[in-house]
């Protein structure tokens, strides 16, 4: 379909030489020899079979097929050219997923992404949430930031972030139960839990140095930041793991009674990448942010 037409080069030759009348100005608006801007036109006026322009003394004046040439690649230049910029700009907001569980989505990182977008306009930010550790060589997930170990399979990690749990509750819960004067207290409230969390309320109370509490009785949840929900809503103390609740703290939604027993969780946060990304731009920006925004008070 397209294979009669000329070649590019020597419709922006013509189109430069037509708009400035001059060949010395087109090669010097081309970056390119009046040698090569004669060569140009002369082939295009072959494939033609049309002269474009009328060499007269020391100028050039279009032919009115020149003329008529000039408007039709002057509009259809003028369109690529903007269908190439729309492309580079839509190019240039690069796309950046990054894969984080749940509680952790909810509780820290949603709260902040927006200073990360705002230090980086550049990258479109999605936040895939999920608990499940997910196929970082896909390439369908650019970074993830996982509660674990600091091993992961196939991959690269840092840990960003580690953590101590201490009982939290809310202020109304706090006054119903007499102000929780001391950690045998706790014998009478409901204990919320987490599932899977090793870091448990035996293991507290042994820090703490009180037994014969029924650690075992209680609602457990799926996940933490349902856990903290629920001690919001004022239905028991959680073992509230310190970035999850570090916030609902700091804006009085929850107490933290015994601040001084802090027990260190088994696990932390790790900023996980394919192995070979680690200088990667994305990569970067986003440990980059996270080595800040952990410092910045909640």
């Amino acid at each position: 379909m397209f294979d009669r037409l000329p070649p590019l080069q020597t419709l922006r030759a013509f189109e430069a030489t037509g708009r400035l009348l001059s060949m010395t100005l087109a090669a010097r608006e081309l970056h390119v020899t009046q040698g090569a801007v004669s060569h140009h036109i002369k082939t295009l006026e072959d494939d033609l079979g049309v002269a474009l322009f009328q060499r007269l003394t020391r100028r050039l004046v279009l032919t009115e097929s020149g003329a008529e040439l000039l408007l039709a690649v002057t509009r259809l230049l003028g369109e690529l050219t903007r269908e190439a910029e729309r492309l580079r700009a839509q190019d240039s907001v690069a796309r950046m997923t990054i894969s984080t569980s749940v509680s952790f989505a909810s509780k820290w990182l949603a709260l902040r992404l927006h200073r990360f977008k705002a230090l980086h306009p550049e990258l479109d930010v999605h936040l895939d949430v999920t608990d499940l550790n997910v196929d970082l060589e896909d390439g369908k997930v650019d970074v993830a930031i996982r509660y674990g170990s600091g091993r992961y399979p196939r991959a690269l990690a840092e840990r960003i972030m580690d953590e101590t749990v201490t009982p939290v509750c809310s202020p109304e819960y706090q006054a119903r139960m007499d102000g929780l004067p001391s950690v045998d207290s706790l014998s009478s409230c409901t204990l919320l839990h987490e599932d899977r969390m090793l870091a448990n309320w035996e293991q507290w109370f042994a820090l703490a140095q009180v037994d014969k509490v029924r650690t075992g009785r209680g609602p457990a949840y799926s996940h933490g930041s349902m856990a903290i929900e629920a001690a919001i809503r004022g239905e028991g103390v959680v073992l509230g793991r310190s970035v999850l609740v570090a916030d609902d703290i700091a804006a009085g939604r929850l107490v933290a009674p015994f601040a001084h027993f802090k027990l260190k969780a088994e696990r932390g946060y790790d900023l996980v990448y394919r192995i070979g990304s680690r200088d990667h731009p994305k990569v970067c920006a986003l440990r980059d942010w996270l080595a800040e925004e952990v410092q910045r008070p909640a």
